[in-house]
């Protein structure tokens, strides 16, 4: 029987030598090989600048404080998505506004977010689900149609005019929407690196952003190194410059600054990472031919106007309930495969209902969730493997 993990890291010795070459370096933290990253990820994304962290969670409630985003203040997200889109809303003691997704859509009801648009909203926080990007036309369609509501509390707020739109695009590195590259498109948007995403580093986030009428990109990115390093005016690379030990704490900030141990693996990522969506897609394109002929219904990776990242194979079991879906899961571990399931939408974990969210209010996202079943796909991931996942597959549904 073949053991199929569901979403193994795509390690070569390249990243281990890049890795090893930073802790003989003598310099292991925030340094060199994290400023290069910066530069080379926003090379990638057409942007003037990125600025690296820890995590994606980071960069995005970074990215509230930077906005100036507070209590008394709204920020809309998807009841579908994970806990990290909306928690770090919670963290400034702001308002969860949570939408439903649309119909028979893992993506969020643009319909909708006009009317959860009030005078109170600061930021949207839209999610790209599985490297595939939102529409984000009709978000800012409706976010300008609701501008006379809009009531800047910052100069950056100001300037945008309007809603800010921070794109969770934790699963979209390298994807593309009407031809322009995902972290190009939104106000901000959130990169995620964590160990099981298409590019990793162990750990890590980046947050690029597109250029901003009277704010120079410089004091953005410098304001992100302030709030990522406890508001510390100056970083360990620049104080071991000659006689420049001298620093002052200007905010009593956070800490969530990227490591060069963790960047090493993020430059090397970076230069394999255009054959690793090509390795993705093509495993892509044949999940669907092999389950064209089931009673299943995929996400579309790839049409005329956008090109997935294709983080996920995401699969709804036609007309099945959850308890049908876990048994699915089950017999196809008992064969060796890991599954999963993303996502359980917010307003059925406890934490959510602790704050008053109730699934019942999100139809869409409930019927969503409750058949669909995640598929491994990874880089190091076969076409025979993917013919015994998918063989495999459906023997299960024939006979369950």
């Amino acid at each position: 029987m073949k053991i199929i993990p569901f979403s193994p890291p795509d390690i070569t010795q390249a990243e281990i030598d890049e890795v090893t070459d930073t802790l003989r370096s003598g310099w292991i933290t925030t340094g060199p090989k994290t400023k290069l990253f910066e530069n080379r990820i926003a090379e990638y994304c057409n942007t003037s600048k990125a600025a690296a962290m820890n995590s994606a969670t980071s960069c995005m409630e970074m990215t509230l404080r930077l906005l100036g985003v507070e209590p008394g203040d709204e920020v809309i997200t998807s009841s579908y998505t994970y806990s990290a889109s909306a928690s770090v809303i919670h963290h400034l003691g702001v308002k969860i506004v949570l939408v439903d997704c649309g119909k028979d859509s893992f993506h969020i009801d643009y319909d909708l977010v006009a009317d959860s648009i009030t005078k109170r909203t600061k930021a949207i926080i839209p999610i790209d689900i599985a490297g595939v990007m939102c529409d984000y036309d009709r978000i800012f369609e409706a976010i300008n149609n609701k501008r006379d509501l809009f009531k800047p509390s910052s100069k950056l707020q100001e300037s945008i005019g309007r809603v800010a739109v921070i794109a969770d695009a934790a699963h979209s590195l390298g994807a593309v929407y009407k031809g322009e590259k995902c972290g190009s498109v939104s106000d901000f948007t959130s990169f995620s690196f964590h160990a099981v995403k298409n590019l990793t580093t162990a750990e890590g986030g980046a947050i690029t952003w597109g250029d901003i009428d009277g704010i120079e990109n410089e004091d953005i990115y410098k304001k992100f190194m302030l709030l990522s390093l406890h508001g510390q005016s100056k970083d360990a690379l620049a104080k071991t410059q000659l006689s420049n030990w001298e620093y002052d704490i200007v905010e009593p900030n956070y800490k969530c600054n990227m490591t060069d141990i963790l960047a090493s693996l993020g430059l090397v990522q970076l230069k394999r990472y255009p054959e690793i969506l090509k390795k993705r897609k093509s495993l892509i394109q044949l999940y669907d031919q092999l389950l064209e002929e089931t009673d299943t219904t995929s996400l579309k990776h790839f049409t005329e106007e956008s090109f997935s990242s294709g983080h996920l194979y995401l699969l709804r079991l036609n007309g099945k309930d959850e308890e049908y879906r876990n048994r699915i899961i089950l017999k196809m571990a008992e064969r060796g495969i890991a599954t999963n399931v993303h996502y359980k939408p917010l307003p059925m974990h406890t934490a959510y209902k602790n704050l008053g969210f109730d699934i019942s209010n999100y139809p869409n996202s409930y019927e969503m969730y409750k058949n669909e079943i995640s598929l491994p796909l990874y880089s190091l991931l076969s076409e025979d493997d993917v013919e015994y996942i998918c063989d495999n597959l459906r023997r299960i549904l024939i006979y369950s």
